[in-house]
């Protein structure tokens, strides 16, 4: 991959997870409820209708996740618009370590809360930011 086009996915992925992130903050609170619902139906599956956000407590903590998601995405465009440009091994360091940090407790608590289908889902959201960043390396690395 081109550093251009590297950059254009990491924004991509960048801008979805900020997407993600408002919509999961604003859901118990509008009509994207339902829909936010059924996600947390999945992520434990199975898919009985379960689960879903019924406490002022279980709204605050989905604020405050979402709050969190759309702040990780944010950085991740700032460093992937104005970093990566200058020094893509770094801006790929920084990335992959804050990656890390959010995958690693979400994914085990998930875990912990039976939650296991969530990692699957947080694997694949994780892949549209290392893709891109692997594919650099990789074409970094090739021979001319």
């Amino acid at each position: 991959m081109t550093p251009n086009s590297t950059r254009s996915a990491l924004k991509a992925a960048a801008a979805f997870c900020i997407a993600i992130g408002l919509a999961i903050a604003a859901a118990p609170f509008t009509f994207l409820a339902p829909g936010f619902d059924l996600f947390l139906d999945i992520a434990h599956l199975p898919v009985d209708q379960g689960q879903q956000v019924s406490t002022e407590t279980e709204a605050l903590l989905s604020a405050i996740s979402g709050g969190l998601l759309c702040g990780l995405g944010s950085a991740v465009w700032l460093i992937a618009h104005h970093l990566y440009p200058r020094d893509e091994k770094m801006a790929a360091r920084i990335i992959t370590l804050t990656l890390a940090a959010w995958y690693l407790p979400d994914s085990a608590g998930s875990l912990a809360a039976g939650a296991w289908f969530n990692v699957v889902m947080n694997t694949g959201f994780l892949a549209l930011f290392l893709i891109p960043l692997s594919l650099s390396a990789a074409t970094e690395k090739a021979p001319a």
